[in-house]
């Protein structure tokens, strides 16, 4: 068929697509086309084999275009010593970023460093600040954690215009995580503005409040309910700064987020991207200019396996790869071991030099949105920014994100979520390689640090049903 020949809707991309369907379909033999060949995501987002490039896509793209994201390592020790030798091998060996997890946060898994300022300022000796990227983990001192470190930032005599800071606040992350606040939810929204000014006063730099969804995701929420949660965070986050007597405009910048990343790799970029897309029109909505989000990534908890361990170095590099190419600001890789026990230098290592491959050798940071204009990627962020705003409605329907909490109405939809998971790996529509596909004959034994788990915290005012991480093979195990 030659160009003359073709109508006004038989371009030559559709005639393309009609001979590749027909060529499809009759390789099938008969079978439905959409049952063999279409496939559709947790959130029921349709996957088709094959898709048109995207026309006039828009780039979704970091806060910083020209600089590479943080190369973030994960210190979480509770031997403070060990977590010192951990920062120095690390900032020396190429890391450019420290994410500082405390005992009691949801993403601690059990470890933490001391939950006191005394830690905070022995970990942080002889780092240079204006040079790395800081974030402290949520926990429930979360608020005293950010007081101290402007008190040692304020000792230091710091320049704060050189700083990048992230102090992870979040109340919902942790109502959710830990099942309890410290002070109503009225008492909470009426204290922090004040606490929000407070900092505003003494010009704190970076990231106030962030929007964590990495507590969500790996209870067992799907892409868009995780989205959807840190939107309506968000949101929450922006009520906050209004309280406060703050212009949005001005607040907006100092609203984060923090989102987990699997093997899923196309699935993960489209995340990415959906939630650029996402904050672009709470902004909007609101009547501020939109500024860039703010991401720092985490590879999932929940994708990572305890049988052949050697495994999930493979699935953390996907993931790795899929939050450097949609666009993260900064990345953390969990160690593979992390599902014995706290990780060896050696695992650090294998975590922080994936990451270092990836930017110094492939050079993945060269190429701002990579994916643009892909149609199948594309179609994930769209579907994915469609289903996330109608969870952010329900959100938003049942009174606020803590409220929503509070009532249940979130972990409901959650845990429902992680049991149509494990119902798809208990029938065999999905499988974990080294684990129910190739196990190995005999496993080898890991090495991990001594270090006992901390108990949860137990104390609060309010309680909601508390999001636990659960991993995918656990629920595989505890169906055998």
């Amino acid at each position: 068929m030659d160009a003359e020949t073709l109508t006004e809707q038989e371009t030559p991309a559709a005639v393309n697509r009609q001979r590749w369907m027909a060529l499809a379909e009759k390789a099938l033999g008969g079978a439905s086309f959409g049952d063999a060949l279409v496939s559709h995501s947790d959130d029921g987002i349709r996957i088709d084999p094959l898709c048109e490039r995207a026309a006039d896509a828009q780039a979704r793209v970091r806060a910083l275009p020209a600089a590479p994201w943080a190369i973030c390592q994960r210190i979480d020790d509770p031997d403070v010593e060990r977590a010192r030798a951990q920062v120095a091998e690390d900032l020396a060996q190429g890391a450019t970023g420290l994410a500082l997890v405390f005992e009691g946060a949801p993403n601690a898994f059990g470890y933490g460093l001391p939950n006191s300022a005394e830690a905070l300022e022995s970990v942080l000796e002889g780092v240079p600040l204006n040079r790395v990227h800081l974030r402290i983990d949520v926990h429930p001192a979360s608020r005293a954690m950010a007081d101290w470190l402007v008190a040692l930032l304020t000792r230091r005599r710091v320049d704060p215009n050189k700083l990048n800071v992230s102090f992870g606040i979040d109340p919902a992350a942790t109502f959710a995580g830990t099942g309890r606040l410290r002070m109503s939810i009225e008492a909470l929204q009426a204290s922090m503005p004040q606490s929000l000014a407070h900092f505003f006063a003494m010009g704190v730099p970076g990231v106030l409040l962030e929007a964590d969804g990495r507590v969500f995701h790996n209870a067992g929420a799907t892409e868009a309910q995780e989205l959807g949660i840190m939107l309506a965070s968000a949101v929450a986050h922006l009520r906050l700064f209004e309280e406060a007597r703050q212009a949005l405009v001005y607040a907006a910048p100092h609203i984060g987020f923090a989102l987990s990343v699997d093997q899923n790799q196309f699935m993960s970029i489209a995340k990415i991207r959906a939630l650029r897309a996402l904050w672009a029109r709470i902004q909007q909505a609101s009547s501020i200019p939109a500024s860039p989000a703010i991401i720092h990534a985490e590879t999932s908890f929940r994708m990572m396996a305890a049988k052949d361990p050697e495994t999930n170095i493979l699935r953390t590099t996907i993931a790795c790869f899929a939050a450097a190419a949609g666009g993260a600001d900064s990345i953390s890789i969990l160690p593979h071991t992390i599902t014995h026990g706290l990780p060896t230098g050696f695992a650090r290592r294998i975590a922080r030099n994936t990451q270092l491959i990836m930017m110094r050798e492939s050079h993945i940071e060269h190429v701002n949105d990579p994916a643009r204009g892909s149609g199948s990627v594309e179609a994930l962020t769209e579907g994915l920014c469609e289903t996330a705003w109608a969870e952010f409605q329900h959100i938003e329907a049942e009174g606020g994100i803590l409220d929503s909490l509070r009532d249940g109405h979130i972990q409901a939809r959650v845990l429902t979520s992680q049991a149509m998971r494990a119902e798809k790996l208990r029938h065999g529509q999905r499988a974990i390689i080294g684990t129910m596909l190739y196990p190995p004959k005999a496993e080898r034994p890991v090495e991990t640090l001594a270090a006992e788990r901390r108990p949860e915290p137990t104390d609060g005012i309010v309680f909601c049903q508390a999001l636990h991480a659960l991993r995918d093979d656990q629920t595989t195990e505890a169906a055998r």
